[in-house]
């Protein structure tokens, strides 16, 4: 038997399908091992931190149910994965690292570690809002401004001393 005709008679096996790693399962995987960090933080963070925190995880499982009416946008996908795969846990994991003994010394920016924790949470929080409110209304200008901001917002944390 040739090269050519080798394996001739068996039809080539397609490719295994590729797992959406965005799909509504796999975000809502990802929100749901960030709470369960943040719980597991919970003794070592303020308890606004905690609860405003936990708001911002709520919101964005809101925004990624809103999937059962109408597929998500690429630009709310977008946002769910930076909100939670790094701006929520990093502004979380940087606080953490922090001496503790220093979360409420005034730094150069005038603020103390923990008030720049709970700033980063409330606009987080907003943030999320923004999203849930574009990704309800389908609004794809809302949803690509608040990705901007996001972006912008949380490149470098507050919480570097």
């Amino acid at each position: 038997m040739t090269w050519f005709r080798r394996n001739r008679d068996e039809p080539p096996t397609p490719p295994a399908p590729a797992e959406d790693e965005d799909s509504p399962d796999k975000l809502r995987r990802r929100a749901w091992e960030l709470v369960q960090f943040i719980n597991r933080s919970a003794g070592k963070l303020p308890v606004e931190a905690v609860v405003l925190a936990r708001q911002v995880t709520d919101r964005v499982r809101e925004v990624i149910e809103t999937s059962t009416d109408r597929p998500l946008d690429v630009y709310a996908v977008v946002q769910i994965n930076g909100i939670v795969g790094d701006y929520l846990p990093t502004t979380l994991r940087t606080y953490l690292a922090l001496d503790p003994a220093i979360t409420d010394q005034v730094a150069r920016s005038g603020r103390t570690p923990r008030a720049a924790l709970r700033e980063q949470l409330e606009a987080l929080g907003e943030a999320a809002d923004e999203l849930y409110a574009a990704a309800r209304a389908h609004d794809v200008d809302a949803l690509m401004s608040q990705g901007s901001f996001l972006r912008t917002k949380f490149t470098r944390s507050d919480l570097d001393l």
